[in-house]
């Protein structure tokens, strides 16, 4: 059970229509913070925000249609949290996916792609952000409640030759991470991440319904990823769950966590190999 009180507080999470994001979004609301989500998919936002408004009855929700990637748009998204609830004191930056690709077959288009993805999914938010942020901080004096906290993968610090391109550009995040934690920690903007390893989500049930081998032997979402989870080494020997890096971004997003900054958490099941 959260053993805190966000009442008055705002948290902003993008690509909160599903997975970590909406998982991130309800322990925000079941904590009493007012919640402003947003994803690129009208529909799934649609269905995200009738889902939480239905479990939080009173719950003040913004739920706007979003591509983090658009700098006009998440100017305007953070202009109608502006209007809604007048202050951002947390923001969960949690938006893009893995690129399966080596060297060898990564294009200069893809490249492009994967960096402007990782990138500027951080980078344009957090610019949008950052006037309220800097206001939290001062109406805070010192508490620690102003926090930017990034999704990121394990990749950034234990690559895969499979998925060249998404390493590469986890590991700048994770340095762009604590450069912006030294940068705004005068202010009393704290700034930190997660790395997180396989989770379960709807690419990987895709991936899961697409396996033809499982569907005609009859097998269990469960068993799939147990059995994934095997040959990729994880030492609790299953996926992690969306809630449960939803729990680390909550930690770090609040007070809870209000002496850290410029450092990350690993949800990965065990997998990182690195001291």
């Amino acid at each position: 059970m959260i053993q805190i009180d966000l009442t008055g507080q705002v948290a902003v999470v993008t690509g909160g229509s599903s997975g970590i994001g909406f998982a991130t979004a309800e322990l925000f609301l079941q904590a009493g913070a007012s919640v402003a989500i947003c994803g690129r998919d009208a529909g799934r936002l649609a269905r995200a925000g009738s889902d939480l408004r239905e479990r939080f009855p009173q719950a003040q929700l913004l739920a706007a249609r979003c591509d983090v990637l658009d700098a006009g748009e998440v100017a305007a998204f953070a202009g109608e949290v502006q209007a809604r609830f007048g202050r951002a004191d947390m923001l969960v930056n949690n938006a893009g996916q893995g690129r399966v690709s080596t060297f060898a077959d990564t294009t200069d288009e893809a490249w492009r792609e994967e960096l402007d993805l990782k990138y500027f999914s951080i980078i344009r938010p957090t610019r949008a952000f950052l006037p309220m942020l800097r206001s939290a901080a001062k109406q805070g004096k010192g508490t620690g409640n102003a926090a930017i906290v990034c999704v990121n993968s394990l990749l950034a610090l234990q690559p895969e030759p499979h998925m060249v391109a998404t390493s590469s550009a986890r590991a700048g995040v994770l340095s762009l991470i604590k450069s912006l934690a030294g940068e705004l920690a005068p202010e009393q903007i704290r700034v930190n991440s997660i790395l997180i390893g396989i989770v379960e989500s709807g690419q990987w049930r895709r991936r899961y319904e697409a396996d033809t081998n499982a569907q005609a032997a009859g097998q269990s979402w469960q068993d799939w990823t147990s059995e994934l989870a095997r040959k990729k080494h994880i030492p609790l020997g299953r996926f992690g769950r969306p809630e449960e890096a939803a729990q680390a971004l909550f930690y770090l997003a609040t007070s809870l966590s209000s002496y850290t900054t410029g450092s990350h958490i690993d949800v990965s099941g065990g997998v990182a190999r690195h001291v």
